[in-house]
């Protein structure tokens, strides 16, 4: 009968063990409730991805509707290793932008997604945070445009305003540094899904490392430069990992977003990523590859 016993707390006590080694050991909040884009179908695609990694528990903080009272519209960003932005609408209150500011500026991480780069245009902070956004009322005043030309990133001041796009169409995703956590082992060229292709993003783009870029085809209606598509920003003792992807959830399910976004987000949490071997299911330069 003791050695019963035994054997079944060992059984226990090892379950136990395993689930805490499966458990997630870092949390992230995504900010929506307001957005030009589909907000509450896309927060979902954001939260499984985020989820599935095995690394985050996710909670959601929504506020107010458009035109509503925000003043009590306060997450608590402290308690969270990253914060994903999903937000494109009415101001927060002083003291929530303030929040944020010291949360990032403190060792905080910040995911921007699609959109949420065209937020608070006039919030100086913000924009160094992401150091790139788009429409806003952003022009020549907020920063220069910055492209990838002959081998290298230029910082075009001329003026123009910040953020455009063309038709929704697949397009490829060109890794520019291959040693980075978040691009590490990713093919040199990969085809994203159909998905808007930001591009003549403009801001003060300081303290901002370019992971990949995608070509504003002008067949498309883009701008025929190579535009940054996954960068990383370093605000304070914060790290901030932006990605102009992600108009619908059908463009948030290619395996190439899911893989950038769950790298990203562990690594403006922690500064490093653990799984580096990409999945089976990865896309190639020339196709494209989603989950359901």
């Amino acid at each position: 009968m003791t050695r019963f016993v035994s054997f079944a707390v060992v059984l226990l006590i090892s379950a136990f063990a395993s689930f805490a080694l499966a458990a997630p050991d870092l949390k992230a909040l995504i900010v929506d409730g307001q957005n030009n884009h589909d907000w509450r179908n896309t927060t979902p695609v954001l939260k499984a991805g985020l989820e599935t990694s095995g690394r985050f528990k996710v909670d959601v903080a929504t506020s107010p509707t458009n035109g509503q009272d925000m003043s009590k519209f306060a997450p608590k960003f402290s308690d969270y290793d990253a914060v994903v932005s999903n937000y494109n609408g009415d101001p927060w209150s002083k003291d929530t932008q303030q929040a944020l500011v010291e949360y990032v500026k403190g060792g905080g991480g910040l995911v921007i997604v699609h959109a949420a780069n065209n937020s608070f245009g006039d919030w100086k902070e913000y924009n160094e945070m992401i150091g790139l956004g788009g429409w806003g009322g952003r022009n020549e005043k907020s920063g220069p445009y910055v492209r990838f030309k002959d081998g290298k990133f230029v910082r075009d001041t001329s003026p123009g305003g910040g953020g455009s796009h063309g038709a929704q169409h697949p397009f490829q995703v060109v890794i520019r540094d291959g040693e980075h956590p978040v691009t590490k082992g990713m093919p040199k060229e990969w085809l994203h899904v159909q998905d808007e292709l930001y591009d003549r993003l403009r801001g003060p783009a300081e303290n901002m490392t370019i992971l990949a870029t995608s070509y504003a085809d002008p067949a498309q209606g883009g701008s025929g430069e190579h535009e940054p598509m996954i960068f990383t920003v370093d605000f304070g003792k914060g790290r901030v990992f932006h990605t102009p992807m992600g108009h619908s959830p059908e463009a948030m399910r290619c395996v190439g977003f899911i893989v950038t976004l769950q790298r990203g987000a562990e690594w403006a949490a922690t500064g490093k990523v653990k799984e580096e071997k990409l999945p089976d299911d990865f896309p190639t330069a020339d196709k494209t590859s989603s989950r359901n």
